[in-house]
């Protein structure tokens, strides 16, 4: 998975499954963009994203989550719930604002 924290008043965290990096996913008029500049971070390994998500979770971060993988990780960190998950073209993702 690609984690990348964007730094302001409020973390950003983008989370994506390294294989879906660089896409473009069209459903009727909504649209995923796994775009560089926003998802471009750091490889890291399920246990890691864990650990990470966790932090920022206490930080209260905001979070955009992209991919079967990353979207089990962060229902298991409890940064979102399976009801709050949506698909594109088959592709979970999930927006969460505190």
């Amino acid at each position: 998975m690609l984690l990348k924290i964007h730094r302001s008043y409020r973390n950003v965290v983008a989370l994506v499954d390294s294989s879906l990096f660089g896409k473009k996913f069209e459903e009727g008029k909504r649209q995923l963009e796994i775009k560089e500049h926003f998802f471009k971070g750091e490889e890291m390994m399920y246990e890691q994203v864990i650990d990470v998500l966790q932090r920022q979770l206490a930080e209260d971060a905001t979070f955009t989550i992209v991919g079967k993988e990353s979207i089990a990780a962060a229902v298991e960190v409890g940064v979102v719930d399976e009801g709050s998950v949506a698909t594109i073209q088959g592709v979970p993702f999930a927006l969460k604002l505190f």
